[in-house]
Formats: structure tokens, C-alpha cells, sequence
């Protein structure tokens, strides 16, 4: 399997996780469209790291710790991207439904998290 099949793979999973976790925070809690967003990103980064980590790029030679960070920049920069892209969709149009911001938003920041990830975290 290609590296860039697993690593849409490891975005699905990740979407999914993210998904998730701004459906139940929308849904258990009186957080807005917004926090949540930043809440269920970050719980969608640590999900996809594990799974990069191991079966996308194999861990880098620099250990853990400085991956991590490495991982963690690079995934602050592109989920800055995807939550813009969806701030632009709910405030253009109020009516669209988060979850469907959400995707389209991923999807706009996925060839930037591969770039970042193969290039600057994993070293491929």
C-alpha cells in the first residue's frame, strides 16, 4: 500500500475522529460551533500522530519527543488552515450544517498536512 494511500487512511481515521468529537461536544455540551471545533482538532491530531507514526511514515530518527513537537507545529499550522476554511463556510453560510464545513474544510488542508509531515516530521 502506498504512503499516501495510508495516509489518507489515517485522515479518514482522523476525520472521523474529529467528527465525532464536535458531534458530542455540540451535542453534551453548551460549547458553540466554534470551541468546539478547536477542541475536536486537537483530539483528532493526537489520533492521527499515533497513526502516522506507525503505519504512514514509520517513526522518525529523532525520538519521540521532538517528533511530537514537530508533528504538533506542523498540525497547528494546517488545522489553522481547515478551522479558517471553516469559520469562512459557517459565516458565509449560517445555515450549512458544521459537520459539512468540517469535511469540506479537511479536505482543503490535507495536501499541506502530507507535504509537512513527510517533509519536515518523518523525513520521506
Amino acid at each position: 500500500m502506498s504512503r499516501l494511500v495510508r495516509f489518507v487512511f489515517a485522515g479518514g481515521i482522523g476525520f472521523a475522529a474529529d467528527a465525532a468529537t464536535l458531534w458530542l461536544l455540540l451535542t453534551f455540551t453548551p460549547l458553540g460551533p466554534f470551541t468546539a471545533r478547536v477542541l475536536s482538532i486537537g483530539f483528532a491530531l493526537c489520533v492521527t500522530w499515533r497513526i502516522n507514526r506507525h503505519l504512514t511514515f514509520a517513526p522518525s530518527r529523532r525520538g519521540m519527543a521532538r517528533e511530537a513537537a514537530r508533528y504538533g507545529g506542523v498540525g497547528i499550522a494546517t488545522s489553522i488552515v481547515n478551522y479558517l476554511v471553516y469559520s469562512a463556510i459557517l459565516f458565509a453560510l449560517p445555515a450549512a450544517p458544521p459537520l459539512a464545513a468540517l469535511a469540506t474544510a479537511s479536505l482543503a488542508a490535507m495536501a499541506l498536512s502530507f507535504l509537512g509531515y513527510s517533509r519536515l516530521v518523518f523525513d520521506r
